[in-house]
């Protein structure tokens, strides 16, 4: 844990609030416990990425890059599968759910949702940061992305633009993918996204049954 905190602080700060949080939870169901200390770490990593976006600088995300190379693909491996365990964990909850007063299930039918847009941003600004690493950390001649109007030195707004088009239309857009390894990790992302984008469906037709049916 003290290895990665130092690579990744902003991941690992949010991940040891979200594990208190969920602990210490009011909620009497265990499933109900996992998505309060998982929304509780995931918005706070989303937040903490936020105010780092608007500030770093090319030069920043080159350095961050260089520092998070170590363990880059596990953290990646590791916050991809909570993710999609979490989407797990809503159908339990979903279920749980069915035997609920309305107001009651329109709390929890609130809290699915936050949870499903929480973990699907999660997704995009996870890879987003991977394809950072990946890009300032490649030694070949060319660049591995080939970005609009040839830039060179992006930032993280650029890589979040990438990876946010991968997670909504499972497309590269007008970025040209230029090595086989960033090739995998894109298709790894259209996967998971595709998962993401009908698991969402799925949810979506499964509340407005319960809503109205």
């Amino acid at each position: 844990m003290p290895f990665l905190a130092r690579t990744h602080p902003r991941l690992s700060a949010a991940a040891v609030l979200g594990l208190a949080v969920g602990i210490l939870a009011p909620s009497g169901t265990v499933t109900g416990k996992i998505l309060i200390g998982w929304n509780a770490g995931v918005w706070t990593y989303l937040l903490l990425m936020l105010w780092l976006t608007s500030r770093a600088k090319a030069q920043d995300v080159k350095r961050i890059a260089e520092v998070e190379d170590e363990n880059a693909g596990l953290v990646l491996f590791t916050v991809c599968i909570a993710a999609i365990a979490s989407l797990a964990t809503i159908t339990f909850e979903l279920v749980g759910s069915k035997d609920l007063a309305t107001s009651e299930r329109l709390l929890h039918y609130g809290f699915t949702g936050l949870t499903v847009i929480g973990s699907w941003l999660l997704i995009g600004v996870i890879f987003s940061v991977h394809y950072a690493r990946l890009y300032y950390t490649w030694t070949g001649k060319e660049p591995a992305l080939r970005f609009a109007e040839g830039l060179l030195t992006p930032n993280y707004w650029d890589f979040l633009y990438f990876s946010f088009t991968i997670g909504v239309a499972v497309q590269t857009s007008d970025v040209g993918v230029a090595t086989r390894g960033m090739r995998k990790v894109v298709l790894g992302q259209s996967l998971i996204g595709f998962l993401f984008n009908t698991a969402i469906l799925g949810f979506s037709i499964n509340i407005a049954a319960g809503l109205f049916g």
